[in-house]
């Protein structure tokens, strides 16, 4: 015999009246009923409690445990995780946390709100390990900057986005959509970014142009820089993780808006780029700055962007040579090719603690070293090669 008959009542009610009627033993009772102690049990307590309408189905109602996650709270979580669903759970929290909400839960039991209602891929903290970091000790000491692949416009041409990035907060200084990587459109964007937060002590860029010029030379645009007092850094060759933090600012503005959207045109996409900007400035908590935002570690540089470019200074008693036409100078009967960026620009050239060996320096910004120990002699009218000076961007 089972409960699972029509008159499910009259069954309990037989089976309570022969439990309190005596003569077999509450098991075995149990046992011809086809239905565990406990189930038994349960009936008698009830009856004894309510009487025979205490055996009929009660209505099923929530069980809520004490410490269980709020239905508001819930609400509130997927609500903004439905706003960024590239978020994870310590940002969801943070981020409620900052908007003044109390008594959120804990990570964890954030992750499984997200998990119970289909909002994670299992597989999706697996896909990338943690790295080593990097960072420059105060905002404004190196900023890096890079183009994010290009990608098509409805209207027609293609989206360059330029990106520029404060290396030790993480702040956005720009997200500018381009129509092309040339220099004057870089130039035009980097101006702009100097009138308004000031200018860095050095930029990282890559060994591409319009930063860089085939085996490593100056541009107009990297010219440009030095005579702004910037330094002017690449990373290794063929190794992009010495943009690490650019690169994962690309990924991340990937996943959050460039796969989200459909692009028209580059009006339509600057608007986009803005808003984003302010969200990933002001309101995403970041993982590299203990879930704050890069807002609350950033400042402005205290270096202003000149209203116009000053000549280079130098000493009295230092040899001084103007770059010509062809970005050359001559020095002791050779020539040394020193780019044709720097045409009409004069740079001097400072002794090293080796014989016969000199620093070219534009301002206090080494270029290169001449070293007039060279051999063999090159034939009248062939330059001669500077040697490059590496600087490392980390220890």
């Amino acid at each position: 015999m089972n409960w699972n008959l029509k008159d499910i009542h009259a069954l309990r009610h037989d089976f309570v009246t022969l439990h309190l009627a005596g003569g077999v033993s509450m098991a075995e009772l149990c046992r011809r009923h086809g239905i565990s102690r406990k189930t038994g049990y349960k009936w008698i307590a009830r009856y004894r409690c309510h009487g025979p309408s205490g055996l009929k189905n009660q209505p099923r109602t929530a069980i809520r445990r004490r410490n269980q996650t709020g239905a508001r709270t819930e609400k509130a979580i997927l609500g903004l995780r439905g706003k960024h669903p590239t978020w994870g759970p310590r940002k969801l929290r943070r981020r409620l946390e900052d908007l003044g909400r109390k008594n959120l839960p804990a990570v964890s039991t954030c992750a499984r709100i997200l998990s119970r209602n289909g909002c994670v891929d299992p597989q999706a903290g697996q896909q990338h390990q943690p790295l080593r970091r990097f960072e420059r000790e105060h905002p404004n000491e190196l900023w890096q900057m890079d183009f994010k692949g290009h990608f098509p416009l409805s209207s027609g041409g293609r989206c360059h986005p330029l990106t520029v990035l404060d290396d030790c907060s993480r702040y956005a200084l720009g997200l500018q959509a381009l129509a092309n990587e040339q220099t004057g459109g870089v130039q035009s964007q980097l101006t702009a970014i100097f009138q308004r937060h000031g200018l860095p002590e050095g930029i990282l860029c890559d060994n591409g142009p319009p930063w860089a010029a085939p085996g490593g030379r100056h541009t107009t645009l990297s010219v440009w820089l030095l005579r702004l007092g910037i330094r002017v850094l690449h990373g290794r060759p063929y190794h992009p993780q010495t943009q690490g933090k650019d690169e994962r600012f690309h990924r991340t503005l990937k996943t959050d808006l460039l796969a989200r959207h459909d692009w028209k045109d580059l009006g339509q996409t600057q608007k986009r780029f803005d808003a984003y900007r302010r969200i990933y400035n002001h309101d995403r908590p970041h993982e590299a700055l203990g879930l704050e935002v890069p807002a609350r570690h950033y400042q402005a540089s205290q270096r202003s962007m000149p209203g116009k470019i000053l000549e280079a200074e130098y000493g009295s008693g230092e040899e001084i040579r103007t770059v010509k036409s062809k970005g050359e100078i001559t020095y002791r009967n050779r020539f040394f090719y020193v780019g044709e960026a720097f045409a009409g620009l004069q740079v001097a050239l400072r002794a090293t603690a080796q014989d016969g060996v000199y620093r070219l320096c534009y301002a206090a910004i080494a270029l290169g070293l001449i070293d007039l120990n060279e051999r063999p002699e090159r034939p009248k009218g062939h330059y001669y090669t500077m040697k490059p000076i590496t600087e490392k961007c980390y220890p």
